[in-house]
């Protein structure tokens, strides 16, 4: 499974970009600032996605400087707001691989991240999308989960909620949590729909060990 940092201070922006990536079956870690980013740099990431216009000290600029030190080959997208040519001769002078003008379509960055990934792990990138985890085998690329070669039949959205554990594994998270993150934010119906899809979930996938924490939410062990 592919490794993306997503450094990205718009909130909102990097909960939508975060899921669509999660989606198609990388994990994504996500810094709001570039601080924490810095203080994360190391060869576990397959691929950054930088925002130029970063708070605090340390811009999107900096940090393709120091990822450059630590991986002079990693493969880099920066993004910006200001859409200005400065921003996009400056990163790919500094070694970023593809620059994206904010505003983008989260499926336009999307394409260009498998391309990006393809041609820098050429081998990685023939190999099957999938992962096996407490005996099932889940493929990313077509959204299936089987248990000693049968399909499960699962729902768009318990596949979603089975993938958004799946990227993170022993963390916990509450019915709100959960909900923004599978429903989206402008989910306003109950939370109890999360326990109903838990349920569903469970049952078809009885060998997956969620751990209830009761009167907060849920957590996948490992």
């Amino acid at each position: 499974m592919f490794k993306i940092a997503l450094v990205e201070d718009e909130k909102n922006l990097a909960s939508l970009v975060s899921k669509y990536l999660a989606n198609e079956g990388y994990e994504v870690v996500v810094f709001n600032n570039g601080e924490d980013a810095k203080d994360a740099i190391d060869d576990s990431f397959h691929l950054w996605i930088l925002d130029i216009m970063l708070p605090g000290i340390i811009s999107g600029y900096d940090l393709i400087k120091l990822i450059r030190a630590e991986s002079p080959r990693k493969p880099i997208i920066f993004t910006s707001a200001r859409d200005q040519d400065i921003d996009k001769v400056m990163g790919l002078e500094l070694g970023s691989d593809d620059y994206v003008a904010k505003p983008y379509s989260p499926r336009e960055l999307i394409l260009r991240v498998k391309n990006l990934l393809l041609r820098s792990y050429p081998n990685e990138s023939s190999k099957k999308n999938t992962l096996d985890f407490s005996g099932y085998s889940i493929d990313f690329d077509r959204r299936i989960v089987t248990k000693n070669d049968e399909i499960i039949n699962l729902t768009s959205k318990e596949y979603d909620l089975l993938l958004f554990l799946l990227n993170n594994k022993s963390k916990a998270f509450s019915r709100d949590q959960i909900l923004d993150n599978v429903w989206g934010n402008d989910y306003y119906g109950s939370d109890r729909v999360v326990d109903d899809l838990m349920r569903r979930l469970r049952q078809k996938m009885p060998a997956l060990n969620v751990e209830t924490i009761y009167g907060f939410g849920y957590r996948l062990l490992v």
